[in-house]
């Protein structure tokens, strides 16, 4: 696929960058074999891959969800300043 001059003006101006007019043609020539690339990726049958998550088969080991620590709410809100219903009460920053 090839731009012209044109095509590369309105993509400069959509990302906001300055292409001296003397770039254009190499520019053009780039994106143009980025495109072409792009396009044989997308004529690749693809029908019969099995989508993977990870190319190295790797299973993420994961701890049994078990409590490992004891409940000790009671005694961290009796040394709190302020709580009320299981909650802390903090002052207000925000107007």
């Amino acid at each position: 696929m090839s731009l012209d001059q044109n095509d590369i003006a309105k993509l400069a101006r959509l990302a906001r960058i300055n292409i001296a007019a003397t770039e254009t043609e190499e520019l053009s020539q780039r994106i143009g074999d980025i495109l072409n690339m792009v396009d044989a990726m997308q004529a690749v049958d693809t029908t019969s891959v099995v989508p993977m998550a990870n190319p190295h088969d790797a299973v993420q080991r994961l701890r049994a969800d078990q409590v490992s620590e004891n409940d000790q709410r009671e005694h961290f809100q009796k040394i709190a300043p302020q709580t009320a219903d299981g909650l802390y009460l903090v002052p207000q920053v925000i107007d």
